[in-house]
């Protein structure tokens, strides 16, 4: 780090995404103006914040390369004249082998690309529902976790099912991030059950605050996510709270607040090495 961390105001977007790209756009960067004007001083956005398209051949179809994706030039754009620092939810951006990435970038507030990073685990379940999802067939899975220094301290990046893999977040907390962004598109079947718990467990554990915006309400082809964009302090506690309707949360982040969590439990400081016996 180049600086030490320092006290902001974050803000989480909550959007019902369609499957168009140029509407859910708009929509997008009209909250974060208005976050803007309420004193954010860096904006989050969620999973697929630009499509919530459905079926391989509907989102390879829209998926766009890096260089020439519209949303990204319409968020770096819009990080330029804000002078606001974004993190860009996640695009859907081809990469070749009619694959695609689901991928983060955090922009600056000169609208250049300071970080990105690739979706590591894949949604392939099949819940009791009848509810079911293969990622893995359209998505090629990243392999880099990634902590990037921002003004405010050190951000460590995830994006939804990664949520469910503790190991990745100890391993960015012990990379020293203060915070943890984890934007998703939860569904509604596992949200109610899991979310807030899996949310506050991950702030716990690492004691850094969470922050994770969503999307919410019925998607295409009848899909429903959970909605409830978060913001979590170190020892757990709920800060803001966004409910099922698309809107804006924003909360004051002491980077002081990681520092005494950590002190009262320090147990990122201990892991011990240990063998499995199976009998």
């Amino acid at each position: 780090m180049t600086q030490p961390p320092r006290s902001f105001t974050a803000a989480c977007i909550q959007v019902n995404a369609g499957r168009e790209v140029y509407p859910n756009v708009e929509a997008a960067s009209a909250l974060v103006r208005e976050a803007r004007e309420r004193g954010a001083d860096m904006v989050f956005m969620p999973e697929n914040v630009a499509m919530m398209e459905w079926g391989r051949r509907n989102i390879q179809a829209k998926a766009m390369p890096e260089e020439d994706h519209v949303a990204l030039t319409a968020f770096r754009d819009l990080a330029r004249d804000l002078h606001i620092w974004l993190h860009c939810g996640t695009l859907a951006v081809a990469v070749g082998d009619g694959m695609v990435a689901n991928r983060t970038y955090v922009v600056d507030s000169d609208g250049a690309i300071r970080g990105r990073y690739d979706k590591i685990h894949m949604f392939d379940v099949n819940l009791a529902d009848g509810e079911s999802y293969k990622e893995s067939s359209t998505f090629q899975a990243g392999s880099r976790a990634v902590a990037l220094d921002i003004p405010f301290g050190r951000l460590g990046l995830s994006i939804c099912y990664d949520l469910r893999f503790p190991h990745l977040f100890r391993a960015l907390a012990k990379a020293g991030c203060h915070y943890l962004t984890i934007p998703a598109a939860f569904t509604r079947t596992t949200g109610e059950a899991h979310w807030h718990v899996l949310q506050r467990a991950r702030a716990i554990e690492t004691g850094c605050y969470v922050i994770s915006p969503a999307q919410t309400g019925t998607h295409a082809e009848g899909r429903q996510t959970y909605g409830h964009a978060l913001i979590i302090d170190p020892w757990g506690r709920v800060l803001a709270d966004a409910g099922e309707a698309p809107g804006i949360i924003l909360a004051k982040i002491d980077p002081e607040k990681v520092v005494e969590a950590r002190a009262m439990v320090p147990s990122l400081s201990h892991d011990r090495v240990f063998a499995l016996d199976t009998l």
